[in-house]
């Protein structure tokens, strides 16, 4: 019997996967071997949304946005991290920039991706699972400006939800180096012209990125503090510079607030318990110290009475 994808056992090139950690949930780097084959459908599925007549820009639309459903948190985030030129570089964007995130990888004339998790290292805890890999391989397949196969290497740490759905809440993809592969056929069939050399010999990505993506990172930087005001435009249909004044009138309202005091729980009044020895014993001491005063008295008087000697006349 063959096996087939959907196979827990099944074996890809993308490396091996196990078998199910419990019956109702995958392991987590086969949910990236599963996002692998929806990036390599892309295609397939575009040309089923032209077929209904959908515009070219819509259906990019809708299939990125089903595509992060599919496999991001609603509140997920994406980080990269790399060094360029003038400095290292850190990119953080969240849910609602992430399906522009992989569409600019495509734009920027990338025809095939897909990510090798080599030696991954799996925690659970309550109610998430982190997977650590120190070498993750982005791998990129450009048809323009010429045919290069684009390898980067880094590592990856995701975060999974432990849930029936198990989508990537956090994504942190730090690049250390990459490199460019060019296949001999394209030398050989270019080693007479010297200016075709030259250009096959130039790096036609920074870091493994490509400039679309590059460019909207950069871009991100402007729109992720901007999510607050597209929300608000988005919920309530008011004008740009309305919302820009809801906003900062919310945050200045915050800023002056004092900060809420603990409430204090009631201090209830205990009453003293009377110690019942002790008022007995008090009690009969007294009655003793009376029976004793008494008697006192009474011996003085009899004594005073006795002690009278009548006088004879």
């Amino acid at each position: 019997m063959s096996s087939t994808p959907h196979d827990p056992f099944y074996s890809s090139p993308f490396g091996p996967f196990y078998r199910r950690h419990t019956p109702y949930m995958v392991q987590p780097e086969y949910r990236i071997y599963e996002m692998n084959k929806r990036l390599q459908s892309r295609t397939e599925t575009a040309d089923v949304h032209l077929s209904l007549n959908l515009a070219k820009h819509d259906s990019d639309n809708l299939w990125w946005d089903a595509f992060a459903t599919e496999f991001f948190e609603d509140d997920a985030t994406l980080t990269l991290s790399f060094c360029l030129e003038d400095g290292p570089k850190r990119y953080t964007i969240g849910r609602t920039l992430i399906p522009r995130y992989f569409s600019t990888v495509f734009e920027g004339g990338v025809t095939d991706l897909y990510y090798i998790l080599k030696h991954s290292k799996e925690s659970y805890h309550n109610s998430s699972i982190t997977v650590d890999c120190d070498q993750c391989t982005m791998v990129t397949q450009h048809g323009k400006p010429m045919f290069t196969k684009v390898c980067t290497e880094g590592r990856l740490i995701l975060e999974f939800t432990f849930d029936d759905l198990m989508r990537i809440k956090t994504w942190h993809f730090t690049i250390r180096q990459y490199r460019e592969l060019v296949p001999r056929s394209i030398l050989a069939m270019h080693a007479q012209d010297p200016q075709v050399l030259e250009q096959l010999s130039k790096n036609i990505t920074r870091m493994g990125l490509t400039n679309f993506t590059l460019n909207y990172l950069r871009l991100c930087v402007i729109l992720e503090p901007m999510q607050e005001l597209m929300s608000r435009h988005k919920t309530y249909n008011l004008s740009p510079r309305d919302c820009l004044k809801t906003c900062l009138f919310q945050k200045w309202q915050r800023m002056v607030a004092p900060p809420a005091e603990p409430t204090r729980q009631p201090t209830t009044k205990r009453r003293k318990r009377k110690n019942s020895t002790s008022s007995t014993s008090n009690s009969s001491a007294g009655n003793n110290a009376n029976s004793t005063n008494s008697k006192k008295k009474t011996a003085a008087a009899n004594l005073s009475l006795s002690s009278q000697v009548p006088v004879s006349i």
